[in-house]
């Protein structure tokens, strides 16, 4: 699955994630896109916060080419995690597994659309678990509030990944790529799979 997002608003995104889901454009204007895990055969998605923040609008193409407005659901920036949903039924998903389980040097493949190439698959291990990288600097009165505690990953993630899963040999989603290092090689993160159900609950405990 393909997002995209249109927003006059993307010149206030910082640069580290520019360059990763393809921000185009100093001022005015301008079009972002990214990946996502469709999670329901209802049309809810989950893809990243910095996807879809501020969007004017979200449009998804699926990978038979159809596309469709989307309406974000809900969105966590402590997390870097949106929950977004398309009019659509009797869509296939994938499920998540707990992360917890995973290990390093696990075999894992990183599924998404860089550079608006559609479905590419990179493989790799796990290189690390409970990573902090210091990238999501939200900060308020009580300081930084941002949550992190990242899957590690050198399968290849380039621009445009973002939101995607991180799929096991089993075929499982154990966490959505989040971020890569700007200037580092072989350097992904993605936001584990406990972590992205906790959120998931929230969201419906609030819908509902």
């Amino acid at each position: 699955k393909s997002t995209r997002s249109n927003s006059s608003r993307n010149n206030e995104i910082p640069e580290e994630l520019r360059q990763f889901f393809g921000y185009r454009g100093q001022s005015g204007p301008s079009v972002s896109s990214g990946s996502g895990v469709i999670i329901s055969e209802g049309g809810y998605i989950v893809t990243n916060n910095h996807v879809v923040e501020d969007a004017d609008a979200v449009e998804v193409t699926l990978n038979d080419n159809r596309t469709f407005s989307a309406e974000i659901i809900g969105t966590d920036p402590d997390t870097d995690l949106a929950l977004i949903k398309i009019n659509a039924a009797g869509l296939k998903y994938m499920s998540f597994v707990n992360s917890d389980h995973s290990r390093v040097g696990e075999w894992v493949v990183a599924v998404g659309n860089p550079f608006n190439l559609t479905s590419t698959v990179t493989a790799g291990i796990i290189s690390a678990k409970s990573r902090n990288i210091n990238i999501i600097n939200r900060q308020t009165e009580e300081g930084n509030v941002g949550i992190e505690s990242f899957i590690q990953t050198d399968a290849a993630i380039n621009p445009g990944n973002s939101g995607g899963p991180l799929i096991n040999e089993q075929g499982e989603v154990v966490g959505v790529n989040t971020f890569i290092f700007r200037d580092g090689e072989s350097l992904g993160f993605a936001l584990p799979s406990v972590t992205l159900n906790e959120i998931l609950r929230e969201f419906s405990t609030k819908a509902n």
